[in-house]
């Protein structure tokens, strides 16, 4: 009798447990399928990162060789123009070597003329027209002075020469190297003073583009970086296909710096 009074209830507690385990199952599938999840998505944030870090090391190898290729480009630019400006220089100094040629020429030439027109008794006219030195001796004479280091001795020579001739074609390489006998000597504002001269006189000769960069270098040699610049940029703007005009440009670069 008592035991089938117990039965129903030992058939709820039955029901109870079995909803119990039901339960859990249930809720350990769920908590499975989080932790399924999770998994998945730390696996696909990992491989996102995985993607990032290859780009960015991508990215980062990119800008190492075009850092490379620019510094090898900046290299070879600065070869380039050193190349540029030692064959300038050189040009010049084969100019140069031309140029001291034709005036020793020149030179020769009026030494020929005046012994050919030597005075003879009675003749006054003859005689006063080889009384001197034509402007091609006073220059020959006056630079090889200059040469031997008697720096006053050339100097009167030039001015000599600027003073019978001054429309002589030797005329303006005979003020630049008046204004260089200055600079030897260490006085920067008279050797400034004659290259400035020059470009006035003689704007249009070349040697209008010597004198000014000189001038310039004068000019920067003496901390006058301002008056240095103007004047290069004079160079450049006045006389732009001279040789003058790309050491010029070169100095301007350096300056800018």
């Amino acid at each position: 009798m008592r035991a089938r009074a117990l039965a129903p209830t030992l058939a709820l507690v039955a029901a109870g447990c079995l909803a119990s385990k039901q339960d859990v199952a249930l809720l350990q599938s769920e908590m499975q399928s989080v932790r399924d999840a999770t998994v998945r998505s730390d696996s696909a944030r990992r491989l996102q990162v995985d993607q990032v870090l290859a780009q960015v090391m991508r990215s980062n190898d990119s800008v190492r060789a075009l850092s490379a290729r620019l510094a090898k480009l900046q290299a070879d630019v600065a070869n380039d123009h050193y190349e540029m400006g030692r064959q300038i220089l050189q040009i010049q100094e084969l100019s140069g070597q031309s140029q001291r040629r034709l005036q020793e020429l020149r030179a020769s030439l009026e030494e020929r003329s005046q012994a050919a027109a030597q005075p003879v008794p009675g003749d006054t006219a003859r005689g006063a027209a080889a009384a001197g030195p034509g402007p091609g001796q006073l220059f020959q004479s006056s630079l090889d002075q200059l040469r031997r280091g008697s720096i006053g001795v050339a100097r009167s020579g030039f001015e000599e020469l600027l003073k019978s001739y001054p429309n002589s074609e030797d005329a303006p390489e005979a003020m630049i190297y008046i204004a260089e006998t200055y600079a030897a000597e260490r006085n920067q504002v008279a050797a400034d003073s004659v290259y400035g001269l020059v470009v006035q006189r003689y704007p249009k000769s070349p040697k209008a583009a010597t004198a000014l960069y000189k001038r310039a270098l004068v000019l920067k040699s003496a901390g006058q970086n301002a008056a240095a610049r103007a004047a290069l940029e004079q160079v450049v703007r006045e006389f732009p296909r001279s040789d003058e005009a790309s050491l010029a440009r070169e100095q301007l670069r350096t300056l800018a710096k």
